[in-house]
């Protein structure tokens, strides 16, 4: 008996071992484009190990449950991996909220289970788990929300939210305090999930739309860190190694997003980004006008070029035209035109939405070219394609102070001998502002669905099949 048990306890460390290092290499392989399907597939095996791993512990006196729960969660799981590409960032907020969930009812479990004699640093630790998981579920639903725009995609605010949201937190963690000194209140318990469930919505509801490549990441963070929260709870040195990688890479990506924006945490949490100027918008619609071309001209534009950079937005994942850009991708490298894609880092509603919709059309790696590396190049580009993008492109950024994007890094399409820009109308980006870039003499509007006026570029172009 035993020596079952002991080479069961060895199964399982060795399963966990083999987990760890999975998710290290997966976190690794990543980060960079090359790699990541391979990144995918270590993640994916190291999960797998660590179930199996889970699975032999002796504790567990019956499956039943859990194969119900298997089963219940791959039905679940499986459709939402077959979203289209688009859906994905609100997706990924599910995930967010899902295993945000998870944490808190196991942080509560564990609560009730181990009281009264609950020793002060583990009530600490469990106390924090259950008010990050539960902020982070709600908040991440209220991501969702928003992303699938079943919520106001824009900013709503209020006087005094910022005081109100902070007075909820800060009762939050006085409650958690109390228990950690005295656990055997009981009572107090469903407070540090109820507050932050509060906490969670209203952290969500002011922040804008052009905010949540950001919001994302900070969410991705606040999981990894109640996950590891959850390793110390449950004795789990896999839990705090996975969440640990999870929190720590979120809370990089955020400083990362946040400074490709050239905005502080506080300023994204509390600055209520996105809001619709619709008196500068409006202004600027009235004096100045547009240039507009068609595709057949477009097209005769392009094949007269030597250099492409073709900017992807939001609107290329709306319209599902990544496998349309390829195809003009292909007609233009035929013809001799060097053609390159200009990546913004918050370009989209995720980080790195616009490096998955390229790769999923199989774009080489090569010609997804980062904001500081290409931005040198727009002077010598013939043509700037922005299939898309707003506010990454807008030069209001640079020169205009009371713009709220006012000291974001952005693309220098605007350097570009040639701009052309797919758009459906005139309406402002999700940041809610005009795009000057628009009105300029060297820019033509390309109006209309995206996935179908590159078709119509690329069926042109066949049209004339004359080399470059």
């Amino acid at each position: 008996m035993n020596t079952g048990f002991a080479g069961s306890q060895t199964a399982i460390e060795f399963l966990y071992l083999i987990a760890s290092a999975l998710f290290i290499l997966s976190l690794k392989w990543m980060s960079a484009p090359q790699t990541a399907r391979h990144g995918v597939w270590a993640g994916e095996i190291g999960m797998v190990a660590a179930i199996a791993g889970t699975l032999l512990h002796r504790g567990i006196v019956d499956y039943r449950w859990i194969a119900i729960a298997l089963v219940i969660g791959s039905g679940i799981g499986i459709p939402l991996g077959l979203v289209h590409m688009t859906a994905v960032p609100q997706r990924t907020a599910l995930s967010h909220a899902f295993g945000a969930l998870c944490v808190t009812l196991v942080g509560t479990a564990e609560f009730y289970l181990r009281t009264p004699s609950v020793p002060h640093f583990l009530m600490a630790v469990l106390s924090m788990e259950v008010i990050l998981g539960s902020l982070t579920f709600t908040g991440s639903l209220m991501a969702a929300g928003k992303l699938q725009e079943i919520l106001p995609q824009r900013p709503l605010t209020y006087q005094g939210q910022n005081f109100v949201n902070l007075s909820l937190l800060a009762m939050a963690i006085v409650v958690a305090v109390y228990l950690v000194l005295h656990p055997d209140t009981r009572q107090l318990f469903p407070a540090i999930i109820a507050i932050p469930l509060i906490f969670g919505v209203l952290m969500i509801v002011p922040i804008g739309g052009a905010d949540m490549p950001t919001v994302i990441s900070l969410l991705n963070s606040y999981a990894g860190l109640s996950a590891a929260a959850m390793g110390f709870v449950l004795d789990s040195k896999l839990l705090i190694i996975a969440g640990a990688l999870d929190g720590s890479s979120g809370f990089i990506l955020s400083v990362i997003m946040s400074k490709a924006m050239n905005r502080s945490f506080t300023n994204v949490l509390f600055g209520a980004f996105g809001q619709v100027q619709a008196s500068e918008a409006e202004g600027r619609g009235e004096d100045k006008t547009v240039r507009s071309a068609t595709a057949e001209e477009a097209a005769g534009i392009l094949a007269a070029a030597n250099r492409v950079v073709i900017v992807p937005g939001y609107g290329m994942a709306v319209a599902q035209a990544q496998h349309k850009v390829r195809e003009l991708y292909d007609s233009l490298s035929k013809r001799g035109v060097e053609v390159r894609f200009a990546i913004h880092p918050v370009a989209g509603r995720m980080p790195g939405h616009m490096n998955v919709l390229l790769a999923e059309a199989d774009i080489p790696y090569d010609r997804l070219i980062e904001m500081d590396e290409i931005n040198g190049d727009f002077p010598q580009t013939d043509v700037a394609l922005v299939i898309g993008a707003n506010d990454v492109t807008n030069p209001s950024a640079r020169s205009d102070q009371s713009s709220p994007i006012y000291g974001m890094p952005i693309l220098d399409v605007d350097k570009a001998r040639t701009v052309m820009v797919i758009k459906r109308s005139m309406s402002p980006g999700f940041a809610g502002i005009d795009n000057p870039l628009y009105y300029m003499d060297k820019t033509l509007m390309l109006f209309g669905d995206a996935k179908s006026f590159v078709n119509r570029i690329v069926h042109e172009l066949s049209g004339n099949t004359h080399p470059h």
